[in-house]
């Protein structure tokens, strides 16, 4: 990776699974003021929604060829379905969630479209993050006169649940979108959130950031995030907590329950027959409720949510029902004073409009309780609230009411807060220098055989007569360590198995288990495989591999050294 003084602006790109956008500074705004940070402005829909994210939707041609992504991509593909000729295109909406579920993503993975049709992983990641690098750079063309790609550090955030195989995939992509490897850093949302606020209260005397203080991050965006972390005497932060911890209770839940209500007025059958012929006006119908979601206020008289109910709707359900949209609902006693339909519009009281929010805010409440009484979790002073669902004024007042000797801190618009957090680590790439081990890491080794210790394996004999066992697990950190990547790096030297071997190829590992055995037992996952090449093979097996592995980092970095040439490579896995 180059050094932070080398490069002349930082660009982040926020691929989310409802949302994406991507942020820039200059180095030079930068160092007068850091909050100067760029987004870009686009327009949602017809009725002119201004928003700094697009829709994380991508359509394909029928030949696998990228046609839009985006609003665009939803827009065009309602308009194909609506007049019959969407079938054999590829269409994925809301999916990067769905892989975080399989810890051995790789690139050969597949996703289905809304179709069923599959696609490989990799490529429907590279063109996302294509499209998103080739906007930004179009945006910069009209502020710049000139600039090279290689002025830009790139960052790209991934969630904190995410597995190493699933970054792995990240920096794959991204390279095929055409970003040096060099020039990419992956970067956890909940640090990227939370170097953000720091910058934010800095102006306000506020002690949420003293040495030694503790705060929990709620990354409440389509699902939740939590982490804690501890501010260090140099400014750095500790994460103390040891898991990746949350769940899916954040503002899907509450487009769910929307969508129920209207299922419950118009029929599974009717709400299922818009999608197909109508999709446009419904996916206008379901904007308008998302941007009006954020004024429902926790007051119980507060004010009736409003919203434009396009004809088709009432069209179909006369066709499925026998009964026009209106005459439904005030025949539902469970409607009355809560939902109306007045002409083409739909009223939603705004104590029934609370109830949409009850189960995800449930959920977190608890959560956080639960959290909050761990031993690590002593003296933590205050909760940032980050995302896109922390914009709700109702989860905000809840978690106001329920934790109230808790400071909550909620920034301007924070569904931007990991986005613009994840410039500022463009320019400070390391403000957590050390974490909990989620797994074991190690390597996958040949050793000497030993009856005693691996009596239950198959050994196996070297050209010089040894006996060995292989698919042994080398450990080089255990689950539940913490790692300062400021200390030294930990170190293990690998031989050459054959005296005329021209390079040393090892598998790295992951594992649940703290303590396995073998690469191969339960639990056990392999997330990359390394290789140095010695062409010199006059010293036969006296020869030797320095490996170090930096574990602390976002990505696990791995350094090879040959002992005789000091050849080093250098990889992320």
């Amino acid at each position: 990776m180059a050094s932070s003084d080398e490069h002349l602006m930082v660009a982040a790109i926020d691929f989310g699974n409802i949302y994406s956008g991507y942020a820039f500074s200059f180095r030079c705004d930068y160092e007068k003021d850091p909050l100067k940070i760029s987004t870009n402005n686009l327009t949602a829909g017809s009725r002119g929604l201004k928003v700094s994210k697009t829709s994380t939707c991508i359509l394909f041609e029928p030949n696998g060829d990228f046609h839009s992504f985006g609003f665009e991509a939803e827009d065009k593909y309602s308009d194909l379905t609506l007049d019959g000729e969407h079938e054999g295109w590829y269409y994925f909406h809301r999916f990067k969630m769905r892989l975080y579920e399989n810890k051995h993503l790789s690139r050969s993975f597949k996703i289905k479209d809304d179709q069923g049709h599959c696609m490989p992983v990799i490529k429907v990641f590279t063109a996302v993050i294509k499209y998103l690098k080739d906007h930004m750079l179009k945006v910069l063309e009209t502020q710049l006169e000139y600039f090279q790609q290689s002025d830009i550090q790139w960052v790209l955030t991934v969630p904190k649940i995410s597995s190493d195989s699933s970054k792995q995939l990240m920096r794959e992509a991204a390279e095929e979108a055409g970003i040096r490897s060099d020039r990419v850093i992956i970067v956890l949302e909940p640090e990227a959130a939370s170097l953000y606020c720091k910058h934010l209260q800095r102006t306000e005397n506020d002690d949420t950031f003293n040495t030694g203080s503790k705060y929990l991050v709620l990354d409440a965006g389509p699902t939740i995030d939590i982490t804690i972390h501890q501010v260090q005497k140099d400014g750095s932060l500790m994460d103390i907590i040891e898991e990746a911890i949350g769940g899916n209770w954040g503002g899907d839940m509450v487009d769910h329950a929307f969508q129920h209500l209207l299922i419950e007025i118009i029929g599974i059958h009717a709400f299922h027959r818009l999608l197909q012929e109508d999709r446009y006006s419904m996916i206008e119908f379901f904007r308008e409720f998302e941007a009006k979601m954020h004024t429902i206020t926790p007051n119980p008289s507060s004010k009736v949510v409003i919203l434009n109910v396009p004809v088709t709707v009432n069209d179909v359900c006369i066709n499925e029902n026998d009964k026009d949209i209106a005459t439904i609902v005030k025949s539902r006693f469970s409607f009355n004073g809560n939902v109306s339909i007045v002409r083409n519009k739909l009223k939603i009281s705004g104590e029934r409009a609370k109830e949409f929010f009850s189960e995800p805010v449930n959920h977190i409440v608890t959560h956080l309780k639960k959290i909050l009484k761990e031993p690590n979790a002593g003296e933590v002073k205050a909760i940032l609230m980050v995302g896109g669902f922390s914009g709700s004024l109702i989860l905000q007042n809840e978690i106001k009411t329920n934790f109230p000797h808790l400071r909550v801190i909620v920034p301007p618009d924070p569904g931007l807060s990991v986005l613009k957090g994840a410039v500022l680590l463009g320019y400070a790439p390391r403000p957590v220098n050390s974490r909990f081990c989620r797994y074991t890491y190690g390597s996958g080794q040949a050793w000497t055989f030993n009856p005693e210790k691996y009596d239950s394996a198959m050994p196996f004999t070297t050209s010089t007569g040894k006996g060995k066992v292989d698919d042994l697990f080398d450990i080089h950190v255990v689950a539940g360590e913490c790692v300062d990547f400021r200390m030294p790096r930990i170190v293990r030297f690998y031989h050459p198995s054959e005296p005329d071997h021209t390079a040393i190829r090892f598998s790295l590992y992951s594992s649940i288990e703290k303590n396995p055995k073998y690469v191969t037992d339960p639990g056990c996952a392999m997330i990359g495989i390394f290789k140095i090449t010695m062409p010199d093979t006059s010293k036969g097996l006296d020869r030797s591999v320095m490996v170090q592995m930096t574990f602390g980092n976002t990505e696990l970095e791995v350094d090879a050294t040959d002992k005789d040439t000091m050849k080093k490579v250098t990889d992320f896995l």
